[in-house]
């Protein structure tokens, strides 16, 4: 069945693509399904604006992001960015898999923010919240043009996906290389196949996520790994650590970050429920070792610290390659730590990018900031 036969709320003798507003999105011009994403809906909109500027005191190592997906089919059951979903009246559970905001305009804005006068080619930065390689990037093929207005307008650019949907944009990302830094990063924190297919079930399996490091190695482009989150009691052994990092550096990654779960509100409360549900033995080990908060104890990351930068040094990568546990103390810099490749080596510093910014010497973006 075609896509564009699929939108909601059909009414006799009307079009199905004039469907009426289920939700009060702005922009949104109409919600599709289809039987090839069964349980999934589509909420496409047009945006009015696509660069999302960060607040100066993140601590992230980019000041701009994009996000042309809100909501994600990858369906992670630890995704950090499950509590934004709240803010469109989603909820952070179900919604967030299943209702999928799409800015179907979202290089077309982009080529007209970056032509205005005041951009400064300051790094922009992709997969910051939801992943721009979900599976809806096969029909939508946002990317093609969003990477091809950073390059031409001389932008860096970086992109961290699970998708390995980026293989097809391979020659592309070679062309903008030629033009601007460009960064690559996959998130691959294991390569239990069973366990993958649990707790981030949409994603391709690690395998998959292996031969695309290597394919782009292979290209000549850069690829850091966010091998993050570490699953304490499920993925943190010596045997899964072992096989991790072996296999990373066996596919050529560049450089890893590796780091424990983050149960922030809106994640806490639907990965514990599937932990309940999966595991039920380590629910109350694991309320005993978050506690009220979001991070692991300090005792916990301090002895993950040891096993990452020991089985980090066993397979060839640098000990300062991207460990994101470098200073327990503040387990909030774990997000600031981006491994090598995946961000662009040789950005434009700012007091020398058009425009007249001034280096103010605090980290520019935000993970957690730059949501939209």
């Amino acid at each position: 069945m075609r896509w564009d036969a699929q939108a909601l709320l059909e009414e006799p003798g009307k079009a199905p693509a004039a469907a009426p507003a289920l939700l009060p999105l702005a922009g949104l011009v109409r919600s599709v399904t289809t039987p090839e994403f069964a349980g999934v809906t589509f909420h496409e909109v047009t945006a009015k604006s696509v660069l999302n500027k960060v607040p100066a005191g993140s601590r992230m190592p980019f000041e701009w992001t994009i996000n042309p997906y809100r909501g994600c089919s990858h369906a992670c059951v630890y995704c950090f960015a499950r509590k934004t979903h709240t803010y469109l009246d989603f909820d952070a559970g179900l919604d967030f898999d299943s209702q999928v905001v799409v800015k179907v305009n979202a290089a077309e804005v982009l080529r007209k923010e970056l032509a205005k006068p005041s951009w400064a080619r300051q790094q922009v930065a992709l997969g910051t919240n939801t992943d721009p390689y979900q599976r809806a990037e096969g029909r939508y093929r946002l990317m093609p043009g969003i990477i091809s207005a950073l390059a031409d307008s001389g932008t860096p650019l970086s992109i961290l996906t699970k998708g390995t949907l980026l293989a097809r944009d391979i020659p592309l990302l070679k062309s903008a290389a030629a033009q601007v830094p460009v960064g690559l990063g996959i998130s691959l924190a294991m390569t239990d196949e069973t366990l993958s297919e649990a707790v981030e079930p949409g994603t391709p399996g690690p395998r998959a996520r292996l031969k695309l490091v290597s394919r782009l190695r292979e290209a000549g482009l850069p690829c850091g790994v966010m091998a993050m989150p570490i699953l304490p009691w499920l993925s943190d052994s010596d045997e899964a650590l072992d096989s991790l990092f072996a296999s990373l550096a066996a596919a050529g990654a560049t450089g890893v970050t590796a780091g424990a779960l983050y149960l922030k509100p809106g994640t806490r409360e639907w990965f514990m429920g599937w932990l309940a549900a999966n595991h039920p033995h380590l629910a109350g080990k694991y309320r005993r070792l978050y506690g009220q908060g979001s991070y692991a104890s300090k005792e916990y990351r301090m002895w993950l610290a040891g096993k990452v930068r020991y089985f980090k040094a066993r397979h060839g990568f640098q000990s300062g390659s991207g460990f994101s546990h470098r200073d327990v103390d503040d387990p909030r810099g774990e997000e600031a730590r981006y491994p090598d490749g995946s961000i662009p080596q040789q950005a434009m510093p700012r007091e020398a990018q058009p425009g007249g910014i001034a280096r103010d010497g605090s980290p520019a973006a935000g993970v957690q900031s730059a949501l939209f």
